[in-house]
């Protein structure tokens, strides 16, 4: 079992925690600490359900699946961020892409597991 930070798909997650760490800073106060801060909030647990699928045998289809939730309600925050314009459409379509790169990474490993 490779150790959780070696995982492709623990990379591309943590590479998109700190994107949205990143540009959460410059959306308007009223959208800053609530969706913002939710969508931290959301990421963080994504990663934390995908370390603890590659910790554990017992129950890993279950923190995959849970980590998929996550990763819908990720896309669902970032498009309306977008909708109430407080994201560009380039930075939205970049990380639209990792959010598409994990959705399929985390499909394959609950197919193989």
């Amino acid at each position: 079992m490779p150790t959780y930070d070696n995982l492709p798909v623990y990379k591309t997650s943590y590479d998109l925690l700190l994107a949205i760490f990143n540009f959460s800073q410059s959306l308007t106060r009223d959208y800053k600490y609530t969706i913002g801060d939710n969508l931290k909030t959301e990421t963080v647990a994504m990663i934390t359900n995908i370390y603890r699928a590659n910790s554990t045998l017992s129950n890993r289809s279950d923190r995959i699946q849970s980590a998929r939730e996550n990763l819908e309600v990720i896309r669902l925050f970032l498009r309306l961020l977008k909708d109430l314009k407080q994201i560009s459409l380039t930075k939205f379509i970049t990380i639209n892409e990792s959010i598409e790169s994990i959705s399929k990474q985390l499909t394959a490993w609950k197919i193989h597991s």
